[in-house]
C-alpha cells in the first residue's frame, strides 16, 4: 500500500531538513539561542525548501547524550508558535515533529502536523500509538537504547560507551519489527510506518559504524527506512573533527545509505545533501530510451 503523503518513495530519496527549535542542540544549530527564534526559523525552513528539501523535521528537545529532558509544557510553548506560522506561511510543506509525548504530538497534529518522529519508537507514551493512529497520521519508528547507557562527554562530542548487543542488526531490526507490531495492533496503517536504525542512539562508535555498513537488513521489514547520521558523534570521532566539520564525512554516509536501500535523509545541511540524493538517483534509476 502507498503512502499518500510521500508517493514516490522508491523512486527518489526524500531530504528531511532539521529545525532544531533548541538551546543545546549537539550540532550547534539551536534556534531558541535566537531573539526571534520564530522568524530565524521560518527563514532557515524557506532556504531549506528552496534548496529542495521534502519534509520539515521540528524538534524542541535536545537528544544529545546527557540532554536534559524538557516538560511538556515547555516542549509545546517551542513547537506551537513556530508550526502555527509554517502552516500560515507554507500551507503545502510536509511537516514531521520530533517527539516521544503523545500530548506534544496531539496538540501538534491538531495544528496539521503529518508526521510524528518519535525517538523512542511510541514506547514511552502509552498514548502515543493510539493518539497517532486516530490522526491518520504517518510516524517514524525510531531504535533507542540510550537508557542505562553510559553517555561520555569529550571536544568532539557525546557518545555512548559499553553498550552491549548480541548481534546489532539482528537486534535492532527485531526491535523495530516489535515497534511496527505496535504502531499496528493500535491502528496504524502499515502504510504509515517509517522505520530508523537510531545511529548514535545508545551504540557505541563501532557498533553504529557496523549498523550502518549493514543498514539493509533493515528492508526486510517491509517498511521505508529514514537514516539520520548528519554531523553526528561517530562522524567526528572516526574523523577527528568538530561538529561544524562534518560536512564531507555525513555526505559519504549519506551515500551510503542511500545505495544500501536508504528512503529518507534526516539532515542538516540540505542543500549539499539534495545535490547528493539527486545524482545519486539519477545514477540509480537511469535507463536507455
Amino acid at each position: 500500500m502507498k503512502n499518500q503523503l510521500l508517493p514516490e518513495l522508491g523512486k527518489k530519496t526524500y531530504i528531511m531538513g532539521i529545525l532544531n527549535l533548541t538551546p543545546d542542540s549537539f550540532s550547534g544549530d539551536g534556534l531558541l539561542r535566537e531573539r526571534d527564534y520564530i522568524r530565524t526559523a521560518l527563514l532557515q525552513a524557506e532556504h531549506f525548501i528552496q534548496d529542495g528539501c521534502d519534509i520539515l523535521d521540528l524538534g524542541a528537545e535536545s537528544s544529545r547524550p546527557g540532554a536534559v529532558p524538557i516538560s511538556t509544557e515547555d516542549e509545546l510553548n517551542r513547537l506551537l508558535p513556530v508550526v502555527r506560522s509554517l502552516r500560515e506561511d507554507m500551507p503545502d510543506v510536509i511537516l514531521s515533529i520530533d517527539t516521544y509525548k503523545a500530548e506534544t504530538a496531539r496538540a501538534c497534529l491538531e495544528e496539521g502536523v503529518d508526521i510524528i518522529n518519535d525517538i523512542w519508537g511510541l514506547r514511552c507514551d502509552p498514548a502515543m500509538a493510539p493518539t497517532v493512529a486516530k490522526a491518520g497520521a504517518t510516524t517514524i519508528l525510531m531504535h533507542n537504547r540510550t537508557q542505562g547507557a553510559r553517555a561520555v562527554s569529550s571536544e568532539l562530542g557525546g557518545r555512548y560507551e559499553g553498550v552491549k548487543y548480541d548481534n546489532v542488526i539482528v537486534e535492532v531490526r527485531d526491535w523495530l519489527a516489535d515497534a511496527a507490531t505496535l504502531a499496528i495492533e493500535a491502528g496504524v496503517s502499515p502504510s504509515k510506518i517509517i522505520v530508523d536504525p537510531g545511529i548514535g542512539f545508545g551504540k557505541t562508535i563501532e557498533q553504529n559504524l557496523f549498523l550502518l555498513k549493514h543498514i539493509d537488513a533493515l528492508q526486510d521489514l517491509g517498511f521505508p527506512v529514514l537514516l539520520g547520521v548528519s554531523r553526528k558523534g561517530f562522524i567526528g570521532h572516526t574523523l577527528n573533527l568538530p561538529q561544524g566539520e562534518r560536512l564531507e564525512g555525513s555526505l559519504a554516509a549519506n551515500a551510503w545509505g542511500v545505495l544500501h536501500g536508504v528512503d529518507i535523509l534526516r539532515v542538516h545541511d540540505v542543500k549539499e545533501t539534495v545535490r547528493l540524493a539527486r545524482m545519486l538517483d539519477a545514477i540509480r534509476f537511469s535507463e536507455l530510451p
